[in-house]
């Protein structure tokens, strides 16, 4: 991994390095989570439903790099689509930043802790079931707290 600059998530998603984008990443574990679609609406619901390669205690992927392989319509944020993923959460600091907002201040690069964001109670760890354990995703619709001002 390169070298990280100081602050570095202050400046525009633009200008971030590769290894500086990967780093804003709060670990919240929230877009490895099913969401529901209607077709007649286009309405999002989410779930408590975790990608079979999230760990529901950690809410980490348990293989980040070869995900793509096991999972193949994983999204992979970018600086392109960041603007136009309308499910990240209101706390999530690729949409804060891209928004231009400040990082909420539980986030690990501002307190050095990276159990804040549990903490804070944004994390999805212990809250989650895996798709392989859970059924039809119907019955896991939940409603997250998104309230910024609580969250964030």
């Amino acid at each position: 991994m390169g070298a990280l600059r100081e602050r570095f998530w202050e400046r525009p998603l633009a200008d971030l390095s590769a290894e500086e984008w990967e780093a804003l990443c709060d670990g919240c574990g929230r877009c490895c989570l099913h969401k529901v679609e209607y077709e007649d609406t286009g309405e999002i619901e989410h779930t408590n439903v975790a990608c079979k390669l999230l760990d529901p205690r950690s809410a980490q992927c348990t293989d980040y790099k070869h995900r793509k392989a096991f999972v193949p319509d994983c999204l992979r944020l970018t600086l392109k689509i960041v603007e136009d993923v309308s499910w990240l959460p209101a706390t999530c600091a690729y949409r804060r930043r891209a928004d231009g907002q400040p990082l909420p201040r539980w986030h690990y690069l501002l307190t050095g802790d990276r159990e804040d964001v549990v903490r804070a109670g944004v994390s999805v760890a212990g809250r989650v079931v895996s798709e392989t354990d859970a059924g039809p995703l119907e019955h896991h619709v939940v409603e997250w707290d998104d309230d910024e001002e609580d969250a964030a």
